[in-house]
């Protein structure tokens, strides 16, 4: 079939390599990493190799410490409560996999918690005889107060610790985790946020928070190199928390930094350079519009919004969400479908047919709460409305 004449992206997306030939509106899965930002990793990427030795062992510690407080700075917290991994998912093993828990322990989650997050936390159920409990948050619902009353109405006594998405993948919500965190470690259970899609998307106050451990990308929202994320630690938990791999830190007879700082900085040889590309990611997107990055946040949370009424529109659906629950994710409900999921990868027929048929790249969610199935879309920079209105015309076309 004749392709139809795709849409123009936004003026910004110049500064990405994006394939012209796909609408791409998935941005949430894996972010996108504009040039200017891959440049400056090919540099690192070209002195390390130059001479790995220098590098790694006389110049990587002090180049990750200006790295970390940049971030520290952009998500406010102390730079020393900080520690660079690879992705949030390990981020949320590393603390899982570090704390002890017993036989009749309770780990509470949601039920919109990410799916790999999820299997962290039941491994380490089973591995220790502790239970996950599961507070279902209703989708669609009317307000924030019903994610608190049924999160705080599955905590007991035997609690021991909250596994929360900031911003939900499957659904696209910005749950409020603040009063969450605050009237739990009120009754001495303490959190860790998935915050994924957080960093970027969110203003964020991580001191403030006060959340025993919150995890974040860098690569989604902040345009980092793939391999870059967050892991912050509260000063007091932060003896209890180990990396996934022990490692040179752990018998250090330094004394001039934390055991945390001595294990996190260094795990073992790998490219550390997507860490240190998070200050050449912040000055790039502050630089994008006259705001800054909190404009760019306003900017993509309103083209998320505009997008939500187009998509629910052409699908008569309803919002499922407040505006206030929503920021540069939004999820608008489909009809259920009994169509099975198209091998090899498992996706939604109509996701098939969206990228086949019109070459447009949007993740189609089931999620079994019982059976819903959403089409979510991720704004960013480089997004236009026009190229949400054309996801909108497809879809009515494949209704």
């Amino acid at each position: 079939m004749t392709l139809p004449l795709l849409p123009p992206p936004a003026e910004h997306a110049r500064h990405w390599d994006l394939d012209p030939t796909v609408v791409f509106l998935n941005h949430g899965s894996f972010g996108a990493c504009p040039r200017v930002v891959l440049q400056r990793q090919n540099e690192l990427r070209a002195e390390m190799e130059r001479e790995p030795v220098r590098f790694v062992h006389r110049e990587l510690e002090g180049r990750l410490d200006a790295a970390r407080a940049a971030l520290a700075a952009f998500v406010g917290c102390g730079p020393d409560d900080l520690a660079f991994v690879p992705n949030a998912t390990t981020g949320v093993n590393t603390v899982l996999r570090s704390l002890a828990f017993a036989p009749g322990d309770e780990l509470l989650t949601t039920d919109h918690e990410y799916n790999a997050c999820r299997n962290a936390l039941d491994f380490v159920a089973a591995r220790t005889g502790a239970k996950v409990v599961v507070a279902a948050i209703p989708f669609p619902l009317q307000s924030e107060q019903q994610v608190i009353d049924a999160v705080l109405g599955k905590a007991t006594a035997r609690t021991k610790l909250l596994l929360i998405d900031h911003v939900t993948s499957p659904t696209g919500l910005v749950l409020p985790i603040a009063p969450i965190v605050a009237a739990l470690r009120d009754r001495g259970v303490e959190t860790l946020v998935d915050g994924a899609h957080a960093p970027g998307m969110l203003p964020l106050a991580l001191d403030r928070l006060g959340a025993a451990y919150y995890t974040g990308n860098c690569h989604k929202w902040l345009c980092t190199p793939k391999g870059s994320a967050m892991l912050h630690v509260r000063r007091d938990r932060q003896p209890d928390v180990r990396p996934l791999a022990i490692s040179h830190g752990a018998n250090s007879a330094r004394a001039d930094r934390s055991r945390f700082r001595l294990e996190f900085d260094f795990t073992g040889t790998d490219d550390t350079t997507p860490f240190l590309c998070v200050p050449a990611a912040l000055d790039f997107l502050g630089g994008l519009l006259p705001g800054g990055i909190p404009a760019l946040m306003q900017r993509n949370r309103a083209l998320a919004l505009r997008a939500r009424a187009m998509l629910c529109a052409a699908v008569g659906s309803a919002p499922a969400a407040p505006e206030a629950m929503i920021a540069g994710l939004a999820s608008v409900l489909l009809p259920p479908s009994a169509e099975p999921m198209a091998p090899p990868l498992g996706l939604d027929p109509l996701q098939v047919r969206l990228y086949e048929e019109w070459r447009i790249e949007v993740p189609v969610m089931r999620w079994a709460q019982p059976a819903l199935r959403a089409v979510r879309v991720s704004p960013q920079a480089y997004h236009s409305d026009a190229q949400h209105e054309y996801l909108a015309a497809a879809l009515r076309a494949c209704r």
